[in-house]
């Protein structure tokens, strides 16, 4: 049975494209790289980009998978849209 694509309005893929970036910045925050969330999450690095890049075409399951690897597995309903420990880290290496 063929895979069937995914049809999305522009502003719903500018939403997934948005929380892409979300996760994108958890990782590099947790300073992670691509190759250990990929490997973490049980998922081959291009599947890590596409779900950085909000692709609908990856299984929710991959993207939940890379959001535990994160940390953010219990805000999975908001997907990773206040990464609030991701930003302290942060703050933490300005200092």
């Amino acid at each position: 049975m063929a895979k069937r694509k995914q049809t999305l309005f522009p502003k719903h893929i500018k939403v997934l494209e948005r929380m892409g970036e979300n996760i994108k910045l958890a990782r590099k925050r947790r300073k992670l790289t691509t190759l250990q969330v990929a490997e973490r999450a049980d998922i081959v690095r291009s599947t890590l980009y596409l779900i950085e890049k909000g692709d609908p075409s990856v299984g929710i399951g991959s993207y939940f998978n890379v959001l535990r690897v994160l940390g953010l597995q219990d805000d999975f309903l908001k997907v990773a849209a206040d990464d609030e420990f991701g930003r302290k880290l942060q703050d933490l290496d300005l200092l």
